[in-house]
């Protein structure tokens, strides 16, 4: 059971392309929702029901005209491009700049039309449906018969990893890709990112935290709260896992405030969101301890494509000349974490992004109120090491500690590399900040009392450093901070 088909036009106003594609989008999740219920409550249908995503292409016929300057907002060459298109909602001012970018960059129109892909009826299910919970097994079952279901094919990262190969199409045109991500990748992620941090993509903001320690969280959440008893503060509202929401004083709550609840445990990566006005404000995650989560997590906030993420984390000092609470900050990158070995060789270095480095050396002297020489005290550039072996000390033969010495590390996580390198693969802006936390080479480990007195001490100021290089980074020019060091040969368009 399909819908009548939908005509594509052509466009030369951004809003009007946007606003089809959204009536094409709505009236498809509409028609799954309604046959979904309908199913649910016990109808069956003769055949399958289907609603496809709405797509946005341009055709160019000459090279690239744009500002050399820019990172993206252009395609690089005559030819047919185009990408599926979700969640107009949540994405609207997002594909309307990348639309405004195309037209003024290169003249031409934009088709919007209906695709061949479809949306997987799991992708049409709002915020808090359970559907499938009510459902036997044997109806869940006959489900699949009837509807299309998530197909991991559509989602994969080859266009992110450079690997993807356009495919000719009947017409005998070569379709070349718009965007890092399709549709289902994309909706894919979000639900992903509801299940691993406890909140809905719409709380998200373009400035992100990681942290590998509770530490760190909880004086967010202090501070959060804070924020919101401040009548005159700039920050909007403060969300918790289970879309809890703490609105400023003097803010009026939302209708759908109402649906939050603290859930009975907290998720694996809990995310938290000091908001601001148009998603300008913080997102900070505890992503726990290892590579693959920093792997899992970044993997899908990126389809949020984010302005900056940045890691906070503690780390092992690596030098005798360092001393527990010194900050590390990361100019380049040993990759022992292996999560990213097979998207990401290892030979393709990770560079420092200028703006983030800046900002957060920037953010270090403006909290400590150290400069220049001063600060070479508390902080040093250099090499990070991550590796994926936490107990990494008792290998035999020092084998892992003459790496490091050769690598010219100044210091050992497990996730800075992994988050980095992930920003460097999706084109996201990236950055670490460390703190020393322990000197393993040098007989200097945690013990339970002294550590704790370290995390207190230590844990607020680190915390309003990267607050405060988030700041910094929010006025800098998108098209400066999305450096085009980040883009490919054959980059698409949509950044």
């Amino acid at each position: 059971m399909t819908r009548t088909l939908i005509n594509t036009q052509s466009f030369t106003d951004a809003a009007a392309a946007l606003a089809h594609a959204a009536s094409i989008y709505d009236s498809g999740i509409a028609h799954l929702r309604k046959a979904l219920i309908e199913f649910v409550g016990g109808r069956d249908f003769d055949e399958r029901v289907r609603a496809c995503y709405p797509f946005v292409r341009v055709r160019v016929d000459t090279v690239a005209r744009a500002d050399s300057r820019l990172a993206y907002g252009f395609v690089t060459g005559p030819g047919l491009y185009e990408t599926t298109l979700t969640r107009p909602d949540l994405y609207g001012d997002y594909y309307l700049k990348q639309f405004e970018l195309l037209l003024r960059n290169h003249g031409v129109a934009l088709e919007v039309g209906l695709s061949n892909q479809p949306i997987p009826v799991h992708f049409s299910f709002a915020e808090n449906d359970h559907i499938e919970g009510s459902m036997s097994a044997e109806k869940r079952m006959l489900m699949r018969d009837r509807f299309d279901l998530p197909d991991l094919a559509a989602m994969d990262d080859g266009i992110a990893n450079g690997t993807h190969e356009p495919q000719s199409s009947a017409d005998g045109h070569t379709r070349r890709p718009l965007a890092l991500f399709t549709a289902p990748r994309v909706d894919y992620s979000l639900h992903r990112l509801r299940h691993y941090t406890g909140t809905a993509p719409e709380h998200f903001q373009n400035f992100v935290l990681f942290t590998n320690y509770q530490f760190y969280i909880d004086q967010f959440i202090k501070l959060g709260h804070e924020l919101m008893a401040d009548p005159n503060g700039a920050d909007l509202a403060f969300v918790e896992p289970g879309n809890v929401v703490t609105r400023r004083v003097g803010i009026a709550p939302e209708a759908s405030d109402a649906l939050g609840a603290a859930p009975p445990r907290l998720p694996q990566m809990p995310a938290y969101h000091l908001v601001r006005p148009g998603s300008t404000g913080i997102t900070m995650v505890n992503i726990g301890v290892g590579p693959a989560n920093a792997k899992t997590i970044t993997d899908h906030i990126a389809v949020l494509r984010p302005h900056a993420w940045l890691m906070l984390g503690h780390c092992a000092g690596l030098r005798n000349t360092q001393h527990l609470g010194d900050y590390v900050l990361a100019h380049g990158y040993v990759r022992e974490d292996h999560v990213l070995d097979e998207d990401l060789p290892l030979w393709v270095p990770i560079p420092p992004l200028a703006e983030v480095q800046l900002a957060l050396e920037q953010a270090v002297a403006d909290v400590t109120q150290l400069s220049g020489y001063e600060l070479k005290k508390i902080m040093r550039t250099g090499t990070v090491a991550s590796t994926d072996n936490r107990n990494w000390e008792l290998l035999p033969n020092r084998v892992p500690e003459r790496r490091f010495s050769q690598s010219r590390a100044v210091a050992l996580d497990m996730e800075s590399a992994t988050i980095a390198a992930n920003g460097f693969r999706f084109r996201v802006p990236y950055g670490t900040l460390l703190c020393v936390s322990d000197k393993p080479l040098h007989g200097e480990i945690k013990l339970p009392g002294m550590a704790n007195q370290f995390y207190r001490e230590r844990v607020d100021q680190h915390l309003r450093i990267g607050m405060r290089a988030l700041e910094i980074l929010k006025h800098q020019r998108l098209d400066q901070l999305h450096s085009r060091k980040l883009r490919s040969f054959d980059e698409v368009a949509f950044q």
